[in-house]
This record gives C-alpha cells, sequence and structure tokens, in this order.
C-alpha cells in the first residue's frame, strides 16, 4: 500500500475499527512486515534442506553423550559402594555387567547386533583379537559386552593415547582395563591370562579408511611381536557394515594433513544410521615359534582381509545396509 493509499484509507475510515485496521497497514507497510511471510517460506526451506544433514552429524554425538552416562554411571556406583570396596576384590563386577547389559541392548536394538564365532574366544586364558577399526568403533563396544555377558570375563584393550586426554574418561578407561599400549604392558596383560584387543590400523584406518574397507596398517607389527612374546593365539575379528554405520569426512585433505602435521584427528565423523551390524570372528591363529613378527604380522593382516572379502560387499552401501537390517537370516556374501 503506497503513502497516497495509506492517507485516503484514513481519511475514509468510516468507524475506529476501520481507522486502526487502515492504521496497522501503515505500520505493516512502514516496518516491511509485508515480506515477512516470504523470509518464513525462505526458513522452512532452508530447515527442510539442512535438517538431515544435521541429523547426520548430531548422532555421533549422541554415542558420546552415552559414553558420559556410563562414566557418570561408575562414578555413582564407586560413590554407592565405597563402604563394601574394603570387603570386596571385585568392586566393579556389578558396574561392568550392568554396563555391558546396557551397551548389548543399544547394539541390538538399534543394528540389530549379531556375533558369530563367540565360540571360538576362549572361556579361559589369553588370546589377542585384532580387529578392523571403523570411524567410531562402536561395533567393538558390543564385542566387549557380549564377552562380558557370554563368557563371564573382562577384554583388556589397547587405545590411541588421545582417549588418554579426554576430561572424564579416566575412571571408564581404569574400569575396562584399557591402556595406551607399551608392548611390555601388553605382553603382562597376556601372560596374566587375559584378553586383549587391539586394531593395528588405529586412528590412522578410523579416519582414512572408507567404504572400499582398505585396511591402513603400513608395516605396524608390533601386535605381532606382542603375540609372539606371549606365546599366545591371535583371534582376527571384522563387522560387516561398519562403515555404513558411521563415516568419517578424513578422505578430505585438509583434515589429512591435521592429522598428518598435528596427529589431530578432527576430520567429523556422521551417520549413526541404522544398519546391521554382523561381527565376524576368524579361526585363530596359533602361536608360531617358527615365523617372525613380519611374517606373522602379514598373516594376521590377510585373515582380516578374508573376513572383509567373505562377509562385505565392496564398496559398502548405506541404503543395502538399512535393508539388511529387516532380515533375520545371515547371509554369506
Amino acid at each position: 500500500m503506497s503513502d497516497s493509499e495509506n492517507q485516503s484509507c484514513l481519511m475514509g475510515a468510516e468507524d475506529t475499527v476501520s481507522f486502526l485496521v487502515c492504521v496497522f497497514h501503515a505500520m505493516e507497510e512502514w516496518a516491511g512486515l509485508g515480506q515477512l511471510e516470504d523470509y518464513l517460506s525462505v526458513l522452512e526451506y532452508l530447515l527442510w534442506v539442512f535438517t538431515p544433514l544435521a541429523v547426520v552429524f548430531i548422532l555421533p554425538f549422541l554415542i558420546v553423550i552415552l559414553i558420559y552416562l556410563s562414566i557418570l554411571f561408575l562414578h555413582v556406583y564407586k560413590r554407592k559402594n565405597q563402604l563394601r570396596e574394603a570387603y570386596c576384590n571385585n568392586l566393579w563386577d556389578g558396574a561392568r555387567k550392568t554396563l555391558a547389559t546396557l551397551w548389548d541392548g543399544h547394539g541390538a536394538i538399534w543394528h540389530g547386533y549379531e556375533i558369530h564365532g563367540m565360540e571360538k574366544i576362549p572361556d579361559k586364558g589369553p588370546a589377542l583379537i585384532v580387529y578392523y577399526h571403523g570411524a567410531i568403533p562402536i561395533d567393538y563396544y558390543y564385542f566387549l559386552a557380549n564377552v562380558i555377558i557370554q563368557k563371564g570375563r573382562p577384554c583388556h584393550s589397547v587405545a590411541d593415547y588421545f582417549l588418554f586426554k579426554v576430561p572424564g574418561f579416566k575412571l571408564l578407561l581404569e574400569v575396562f582395563s584399557v591402556i595406551h599400549g607399551p608392548q611390555e604392558e601388553c605382553v603382562r596383560a597376556l601372560r596374566n591370562g587375559h584378553l586383549l584387543g587391539i586394531s593395528p590400523g588405529g586412528v590412522r584406518e578410523a579416519l582414512f579408511s572408507d567404504e572400499t574397507y582398505p585396511l591402513l596398517w603400513g608395516k605396524r607389527k608390533g601386535f605381532a611381536q606382542v603375540a609372539i612374546d606371549a606365546q599366545v593365539p591371535i583371534i582376527p575379528m571384522f563387522t560387516q557394515n561398519l562403515r555404513e554405520g558411521f563415516r568419517s569426512l578424513g578422505t578430505l585433505r585438509f583434515f589429512r594433513w591435521m592429522y598428518e602435521r598435528f596427529r589431530l584427528p578432527v576430520a567429523p565423523v556422521y551417520g549413526g544410521f541404522p544398519v546391521k551390524f554382523r561381527t565376524f570372528l576368524g579361526d585363530p591363529i596359533p602361536y608360531d615359534p617358527n615365523i617372525n613378527a613380519a611374517e606373522l604380522a602379514e598373516k594376521v593382516q590377510q585373515a582380516v582381509q578374508s573376513l572383509i572379502d567373505q562377509h562385505q560387499q565392496i564398496p559398502g552401501n548405506i541404503l543395502r545396509a538399512l535393508l539388511e537390517r529387516f532380515h533375520t537370516k545371515h547371509k554369506d556374501h
């Protein structure tokens, strides 16, 4: 409405209501509110476009929240059982089993998690479990939960040093026997009869592997030397559709440069899709005094690669993995 039209409206108002309506239209024109509907339409469109993008980046943070809730539970458990601590050598058994039940339930509900070959994990005695590292190794958390529930024993784990720098993680890492990974400490854990899980690819594999599932182990053979020194078998492990659940932007040049230059694992992770997860445990590779660490490392890498070739369609596909969530029977690829 133009100025002349506003004046005509005001002068021609026959009653108070008409006059107020004219005043409202004049103020609306003056404040530019006539375009408000257009602005809202644009905002609605942007919200529709960016909501899926926001969701795939927010879901990984839900895993972090779940971890912190686990830590909170441990702190509450510790406080509640301080009096019992002096009389019980296994203070954390109840906490481990409770958290294992929570994580196992999460895996069953969200990913229909299955584990094949659990009988290959010994009920007693040591073994080294070597696994492929996803963008977020949530499959390994589910595996640890199943070991606690089905085998009644914990599994020690080797993690990258940066986890030990994350505020609040100290208690969780201690309770679940996570170590930084000096070879001497790994050998000691195995000689004491514990299970030990390690991913030779580590953070590099987590960030820079992709839906084609390449093993980024480089020339690492320390894990093989640990198995030789401790004289224990190695059990290969791989989880189907792991990269379809969570993916990393580490393949972008900038994030790769940041890691190589500063060792900062800052590549964003997105996903959290409820795809089907199946963990496969290969046949144990027994201790052999006649092969060296390099030969054993190559043998283990071939065993993990064989699991990938047998159970994972390459390249991975998120939609296909989602559809597999509705199939109850497993079919080897």
